[in-house]
């Protein structure tokens, strides 16, 4: 998700996206010197480069798989270069994209997006000469993972998933969800244009499929990383899962004072981010705390 967002707040903010897919002619329609500038950023900072051959030291690869409304470079100006400064091989991919809206993505069937990740993953692996890869997803992209795991064949190619405000068992959105039933044909609208906010709603048949049978697939190892000011993905322990080789986190925990909510967790919190490294890399982790933002 987009920082703007915050702003915005939950609700206006899907309110906002139903309205833009349900008027095209409103969204931009055509790449901007902006987007360019975003891609090169990301090539410049030493992420997408598909030349990277990880070390002994960090040998899979990390891919970034980015929130609701996200792509693949505004949801990782943050993580993405901490993680190559420390010596990681890092991609990321733009997915749940629908047609006439650029930039906005994540917003297509979660099936299909789990797919394009499929098609991302063997892609990365190819490039890299890597046995697996670890995957790092905020919000939306915390939780399809589970979806490649679980139904198309991923966890022979998966190391770690780790979710940061993963939308593991949808949301209400602060209870706001559960008004759809007395605004008709709202419920509609968000299937026909926008699946992917609608598989998102608690209690949704794609949820309920995911979730069916246990929260694990066996031979991946998953971390959770959640705060309890999350606005959008609530309630905040709805993000925790059960099973083997499961570590579910609390950022307070770690930092009494960290405030972030749900897009700071996965864009700018560098207490965050030293708690992903400890996901990627167990072996060398060492204790997060409030001074880890200086790392």
């Amino acid at each position: 998700m987009l920082p703007w967002k915050r702003a915005l707040g939950p609700l206006t903010a899907l309110l906002l996206a139903v309205v833009c897919l349900a008027t095209p002619a409103l969204a931009a329609p055509t790449a901007t010197p902006t987007a360019a500038v975003s891609a090169l950023s990301a090539s410049s900072s030493g992420w997408n480069d598909y030349s990277c051959k990880p070390s002994a030291a960090h040998p899979r690869p990390v891919v970034l798989v980015h929130g609701t409304l996200g792509n693949s470079v505004d949801n990782w100006l943050g993580l993405a270069p901490y993680l190559v400064n420390r010596g990681y091989c890092v991609f990321s991919l733009d997915y749940g994209q629908l047609p006439g809206v650029p930039f906005f993505h994540g917003l297509g069937p979660i099936d299909a997006s789990a797919g394009q990740l499929a098609t991302y993953v063997d892609k990365v692996l190819a490039a890299t000469g890597a046995a697996k890869v670890d995957i790092v997803g905020h919000s939306q992209g915390g939780m399809m993972p589970r979806y490649y795991l679980k139904f198309l064949g991923g966890a022979p190619k998966v190391n770690a998933l780790v979710g940061l405000a993963p939308s593991n068992r949808g949301s209400t959105l602060l209870g706001l969800t559960r008004l759809l039933p007395y605004f008709p044909g709202a419920g509609d609208l968000l299937d026909e244009k926008t699946p992917g906010l609608a598989d998102q709603v608690a209690g949704s048949a794609f949820l309920t499929k995911l979730n069916a049978g246990g929260d694990t697939v066996p031979g991946v190892r998953y971390t959770v990383i959640a705060t309890r000011y999350d606005e959008v993905v609530t309630p905040y322990r709805s993000q925790f899962l059960t099973g083997p080789d499961v570590r579910n986190v609390l950022l307070q925990d770690l930092c009494p004072v960290d405030l972030s909510e749900h897009v700071a967790i996965g864009t700018i919190d560098r207490i965050a981010f030293h708690e992903v490294t400890n996901a990627l890399d167990p072996a060398r982790a060492t204790p997060t705390t409030c001074s880890s933002v200086l790392g």
